[in-house]
């Protein structure tokens, strides 16, 4: 019997292979997550957005001061794991990227 789960777990896709080839931006800081500069602007990232490691990808408010939050690799962006004016932790995930 234990041929056979090994068997089945070989055929079955690899979600640990595919999990460790993406990589998670957290929170460095407790706030509120924005997803653009402005109401009226276009967000720093969508899905599917390619980023270099640099580029902003958000913005969390804390104690009324901007705090740019950047992409520390580069690749596509593949999840948004906040909605915009969200409250957000210290240490929580906020996006996942697909490095190139």
């Amino acid at each position: 019997m234990a041929d056979n789960t090994k068997t089945n777990r070989e055929s079955e896709p690899g979600q640990h292979e595919t999990k460790s080839s993406l990589h998670t931006i957290y929170s460095p800081i407790v706030g509120t997550f924005y997803k653009a500069p402005s109401p009226d602007s276009e967000p720093y990232v969508e899905i599917g957005t390619h980023v270099s490691a640099g580029n902003t990808l958000c913005i969390i408010e804390a104690m009324k001061l901007m705090n740019e939050i950047e992409s520390d690799i580069s690749g596509t962006v593949v999840k948004i794991l906040i909605e915009n004016a969200q409250a957000v932790e210290f240490n929580q995930p906020l996006f996942i990227i697909k490095p190139d």
